[in-house]
């Protein structure tokens, strides 16, 4: 019962937290930056009361996702900063769902990254002009973010879980958030990108969260 009661506060606390960052963003910009933090933070709780055996690249994945986040909401001096500690999340992503894989195809792989290099390709193309010397790191991100979302979409083609389609939807609401983070930075500054930038976010690593916890139940 006490186990059962620590999951449910612990997902209690990140509801609270979602809420109060999605308030902020549309009431009060102090709010949302005191509890931009608090997403991943109230995560690592969810997952590790979830969890007997817990995957250090998720949570290290969650560790650096906290890096970025803190970064991204200074100046836009802090911006590479932040790029940077959310490419070294990407990356943990990608290594632990490619662990989750059974088999591994080339054709497949190609095949299955070509919607991610779509959007980002067209991603590029509406803002290239305006990246100026971010032109190379924002593709870069590009790449390894579509690679996540492509390692994602080969785990569900190969076997139908639940827990596959959160991991391959959480990648897809991470690709959709970074997509309009950066069409809003570079190209046009909308409040509506702001807290559909947010809603996504949340989303993204709410329903990794989800997949990584009854991955590590199914073990």
């Amino acid at each position: 019962m006490k186990y059962q009661s620590n999951i449910l506060s612990a997902s209690a606390l990140f509801l609270i937290i979602a809420v109060l960052q999605i308030l902020g963003v549309l009431f009060n910009d102090t709010l949302a930056f005191v509890s931009s933090p608090f997403i991943t933070i109230s995560l690592v709780i969810v997952y590790l009361t979830s969890v007997n055996k817990v995957n250090l690249g998720y949570t290290a994945a969650l560790f650096f996702s906290f890096w970025g986040d803190l970064f991204l909401l200074f100046k836009a001096e802090f911006f590479l900063f932040g790029l940077v500690f959310f490419l070294i999340a990407q990356v943990l992503f990608i290594k632990v769902s490619i662990s989750f894989l059974i088999k591994k195809s080339f054709t497949k792989t190609v095949l299955s990254s070509i919607p991610f290099l779509i959007v980002l390709g067209s991603v590029v193309y509406v803002i290239n002009e305006r990246l100026g010397e971010m032109l190379f790191p924002i593709i870069v991100y590009g790449i390894v973010i579509c690679s996540f979302g492509t390692i994602t979409l080969l785990n569900y083609l190969q076997e139908k879980s639940t827990e596959n389609l959160w991991l391959f939807l959480g990648a897809v609401f991470f690709i959709l958030s970074d997509s309009l983070f950066v069409i809003h930075k570079f190209y046009d500054i909308n409040e509506v990108y702001r807290v559909s930038i947010t809603i996504t976010y949340i989303l993204a690593q709410y329903l990794i969260c989800k997949a990584m916890i009854a991955k590590s139940t199914k073990a």
